[in-house]
């Protein structure tokens, strides 16, 4: 079954480059995007130096742009003692804001209530908080929700207390939207011992149970998106005596919902919604024509490292048979991909995060 899957979006990367170029460039990773059938990916501010400032950010702005293969744009990251000083600079070149409310890589841990509540107040703009929040930190985030109606979005939402807590905050009427990771559906706890350090991420993989759920809330509508929090790091870090956190997943994520496709788990039409149109929905951007993916849904094949774009080179999936095999990526009526080889150069890509624009309340 041959589909044209319309401007896949992936609002949740760490493309890397900078001082973490050893890692990953934002060239490699955005052709890392296109062969996993996006159109565009928004990147987050943790990586060093981090986005915390106008100056860091034109630093990124200023290297992405000249690089980049595919559409994208860039988070903005709070950080305590508050930055909100910056936000009237910034918010207009970004595609929101980041909040890492539990310890993750990078050093942009903001663990004091009264710090959120200072830079939710100040964020004034129709573009969104992104935020990464664990456990009952979740409620703590959802209070700030409820106060402030400033719209928000729960990355990588993995057990399920998390999930019923959004599940009444939604049915509250509350402005925000949940991600859920192919890694948090796919792997569990169980898998840690076969997989090692290459499972090691943030929030860490959870319970069979708690896999279950996720599942639930995708069936059920919960779920708005799946995002990849693709987070290259190099064979030999992971290796290492203190491994970093995260996986690539960007080259997997589709092929691993063309499973949960084949599985009955979910619909074609929820594919697409999960991957491109609730993407574009939640974040306010506009397809641009003739931009689309074409994939077969019925090539089955295994993940194998030597066939990945992303400069690390591996998977935790590595071994997987999936299905879903991206034949083109058209990009603003430019084939972009064909299926093997990005055929633009670098470059190419523009910045959509200045376009986000979400309508709620």
């Amino acid at each position: 079954m041959i589909v044209d899957i319309p401007a896949m979006l992936d609002p949740h990367t760490h493309l890397r480059d900078l001082d973490w170029a050893h890692k990953a460039t934002f060239e490699s990773e955005t052709a890392a995007a296109l062969a996993g059938g996006y159109w565009a990916v928004f990147d987050m501010p943790n990586t060093s130096p981090s986005t915390i400032s106008r100056a860091a950010l034109e630093v990124k702005l200023a290297r992405i742009s000249e690089t980049a293969v595919c559409d994208w744009g860039v988070y903005f990251g709070g950080v305590q003692p508050p930055n909100d000083d910056q936000f009237a600079s910034i918010s207009g070149d970004v595609c929101g804001i980041k909040l890492y409310n539990n310890a993750t890589t990078g050093n942009l841990l903001i663990n004091d209530q009264t710090a959120r509540e200072t830079l939710y107040r100040a964020w004034m703009s129709r573009k969104p908080i992104a935020v990464h929040a664990e456990g009952e930190t979740v409620a703590h985030i959802l209070s700030l929700v409820r106060q402030y109606r400033r719209f928000t979005h729960f990355c990588h939402i993995s057990t399920r207390a998390e999930i019923d807590l959004l599940r009444v905050a939604k049915q509250e009427g509350l402005p925000i939207s949940v991600g859920v990771c192919p890694h948090h559906l796919y792997l569990t706890q169980n898998d840690l011992p076969a997989l090692g350090s290459l499972g090691l991420m943030k929030p860490e993989l959870k319970t069979p149970d708690d896999a279950v759920a996720l599942w639930d809330a995708i069936a059920d509508g919960t779920v708005d998106i799946i995002e990849s929090d693709h987070a290259p790091h190099t064979l030999e870090e992971k290796a290492s005596a203190k491994p970093p956190y995260g996986v690539p997943g960007l080259e997997t994520t589709l092929p691993l919902m063309g499973l949960a496709l084949k599985e009955g788990r979910i619909t074609l039409a929820h594919l697409i919604a999960l991957l491109a149109d609730n993407p574009r929905r939640v974040f306010g951007v506009a397809a641009p024509p003739d931009t689309y993916t074409r994939v077969d849904l019925d090539d089955s094949y295994v993940i194998k490292r030597e066939n990945l774009h992303t400069k690390p080179k591996w998977s935790p999936f590595e071994g997987m048979r999936v299905y879903g095999r991206v034949h083109e990526v058209w990009v603003r009526g430019v084939k972009a991909f064909d299926g093997e080889n990005v055929l633009v150069k670098a470059g190419f890509g523009r910045n959509i995060g200045r376009e986000v624009n979400i309508t709620y309340g």
